[in-house]
Order: C-alpha cells, then structure tokens, then sequence
C-alpha cells in the first residue's frame, strides 16, 4: 500500500501543505473524544506506519514519539464528556477535529479527514478539506494523525482518569463497555467522566 498516494493526488492539484486529521475514542462509555492533526514532511518515511487499530500498543507509542518528533507541525485536541453529551458524539467529533486543526503552528492549505463525515447537525470542518474513506489505512497524514489521537487519548484514560477514579478500572479497558466497566458502574454508579447519553441502556437495566 503507497500512503502517499492520496497527498500526491493533491499535490498535483496544487495543493501544497497538507495536514491529516483523525479522531479517536466515539465509541467509550467515558472521557472525552481526542483528535489530532499532522503535516509530515514530504514522502517521509516511517516504517510500520499503519492505521492506529491495527498496531500494538507497544508499536503507537514508539511511532508517536517518532512521528512528534519528525512532523513539520502536529496538534492534539478533545472534546469533553460533558460536550458529547450536550451536542452528541458526532458534533463532538467534529469539534475535536477543528480544534486540532486550529492548533497546528501553520494553516495548512488543505485537510485530510479519515471517514465520510464532515459535519454534524451543529458544528463542521471548517478549514478546506476532503473526506477520505478509510483513510487511516490508505493515507501517510491520517494514519500519522490516528496514532497520536489514539495514544493521547489512552494515555488520558490509563492514568489521568484512572488515577481519579480508580474504582472503575480505566487502565484496563479505557474507558470502553467491558463487563467489568458495567460491573464498576452497577457498583459505583456514574463519575464526572461518564457520558450519560451513552450510559441510557444501562440505567434502563437498572432495578
């Protein structure tokens, strides 16, 4: 797979600098939405470079501190909890996005975003873009981007929001519906971090 393919399609439509953006943790019971947003130098090579799901642990973190290093500019933003549950994960998504984008040392002339979605019902990318289906695995930026987001948003849970809220076992799970999360929640009930839109089907089991 050539992950550069979609920058030189864009190069050669006169775009110069070009940042990927990604976004990580829509999917937890817990803590806040990360994004990132990354403008590598041109046809940087970085081996094992990869789609951030498809990585070990282990392989994101060496690959973030390598990627940090090397970027021409990189940003790393979130959306809280408690914006995701006052204007939904989708629109929280995008706020994530934007603010990492708005936090990059340089504006990029064009943006990179992985997946379909540019906008929700109430906030959008606003920067100049393209949407790039899958683009976490097809694209050097988004991959760079997929990994920062999602070691910046497991190193939040693991320790920040493990290290207050211990009872729940963050550092496990991150954050995520396993069963001993519902088992910390039917202990312990909610903390500040929880999202409780994403918690309904789980208070409506409650006796």
């Amino acid at each position: 797979m050539d992950l550069w393919a979609p920058e030189r399609e864009q190069w050669n439509n006169g775009y110069v600098l070009l940042c990927g953006v990604d976004e990580a943790g829509a999917g937890p019971l817990a803590g806040p939405v990360y994004a990132a947003a990354v403008i590598l130098p041109r046809e940087l090579e970085i081996p094992g470079l990869n789609d951030s799901k498809k990585l070990t642990e282990k392989k994101r973190e060496a690959l973030y501190e390598q990627i940090t290093a090397q970027a021409e500019a990189w940003s790393v933003a979130f959306a809280t909890a408690e914006e995701i549950d006052e204007i939904d994960i989708l629109n929280a998504r995008m706020l994530a996005m934007q603010r990492a984008i708005d936090g990059l040392s340089v504006r990029p002339d064009l943006c990179l975003i992985d997946g379909n979605r540019d906008h929700g019902s109430r906030v959008s990318i606003q920067t100049p873009h393209v949407t790039l289906t899958g683009g976490d695995g097809k694209s050097a930026s988004i991959a760079a981007a997929s990994i920062l987001a999602k070691v910046s948003r497991d190193r939040c849970v693991s320790r920040e929001l493990d290290a207050l809220y211990p009872q729940y076992g963050f550092a496990k799970h991150k954050g995520y519906g396993t069963k001993a999360h519902y088992a910390a929640l039917d202990e312990y009930g909610p903390c500040p971090v929880h999202r409780k839109t994403f918690l309904k089907k789980w208070e409506a089991r409650r006796p």
